[in-house]
């Protein structure tokens, strides 16, 4: 039995113009051009998010992870876990997802 899953190749031949463009629009979102060229054909399109200015979603999360270690570090040296910590975390969970949603939706992206 074969160890790996079975593929199936097909050479496509690109002018050199296109192909300048296709490395292009691959260079513009960051992807290698195999790696682009099979993203748009299995799904017609490539969204690229810049994600140069996610320093305040960088400072939440660290802020959540550090506080999510202290309820461990408690629930494990006590072996309980207060009420009251949940609710902490179920709250900071839901501002979390609220920052990131606001932050995706106002992103810019480049559809290529």
């Amino acid at each position: 039995m074969r160890k790996y899953k079975q593929v199936k190749r097909k050479e496509v031949i690109f002018s050199t113009d296109e192909w300048k463009l296709i490395e292009e629009r691959a260079a513009a979102v960051l992807m290698k051009t195999g790696e682009f060229i099979r993203h748009i054909a299995l799904t017609g399109h490539v969204t690229y998010y810049n994600m140069s200015e996610v320093g305040e979603v960088m400072k939440a999360l660290r802020i959540i992870g550090a506080n999510i270690n202290q309820i461990a570090k408690k629930a494990n040296e006590t072996h309980n876990i207060y009420a009251e910590d949940v609710e902490k975390l179920r709250k900071e969970n839901e501002s979390l997802c609220h920052t990131l949603n606001q932050f995706l939706s106002a992103l810019p992206s480049i559809a290529a």
